[in-house]
């Protein structure tokens, strides 16, 4: 049980919550750095990867302000998980495209309804600009897509074994 005790407090923990909260906005800053800096617009893909991304930061600023109520917790990790998983699915699609074995899956629509609008609302962070295809490279002959894909498997992984970490140990100090 050491190891439960060991995951349900780092899931606890502000460091935890903190590190995702910066994790979530370097990533967005560096998807607009590739889009300001660098000219690679996005598509409608990458523009879901960002609301996903979006989520993430909203849950782990709630998540700062509540982990101190084990009864959020489990509900937070579970939050993330399935954020995650949306994200991971996004980012196989946008891998699937990008390779070729999946099509049909992009347009220039990002598909948004109006109470939610946030390619109208903040054009500059999540307007859809290009049609989908490609990713660019990140490093050492990783692409975007993959580099998405990677992120949003180790992170569901990581909030799946939080909650049951946080479920299994009763939310114990």
């Amino acid at each position: 049980m050491a190891v439960l005790d060991k995951l349900a407090a780092m899931g606890r923990s502000g460091g935890y919550w903190l590190a995702l909260l910066l994790l979530g906005l370097a990533m967005e800053g560096m998807a607009l750095f590739y889009q300001y800096r660098l000219d690679y617009p996005p598509c409608v893909l990458c523009i879901h990867v960002r609301i996903w991304l979006l989520g993430l930061m909203g849950v782990a600023a709630l998540a700062l302000w509540l982990r101190h109520y084990p009864l959020w917790m489990a509900g937070l990790h579970g939050l993330v998980a399935l954020l995650m998983g949306g994200m991971l699915e996004r980012s196989w699609q946008l891998l699937g495209t990008e390779r070729g074995w999946i099509f049909g899956s992009c347009n220039m629509d990002a598909g948004l309804p109006d109470w939610f609008a946030l390619d109208r609302w903040f054009p500059a962070l999540f307007e859809v600009k290009e049609a989908c295809g490609y990713t660019p490279e990140l490093l050492f002959g990783v692409t975007m897509a993959e580099g998405l894909l990677l992120f949003s498997t180790l992170l569901a992984l990581l909030a799946t074994g939080l909650l049951l970490a946080t479920l299994l140990t009763g939310n114990r100090r």
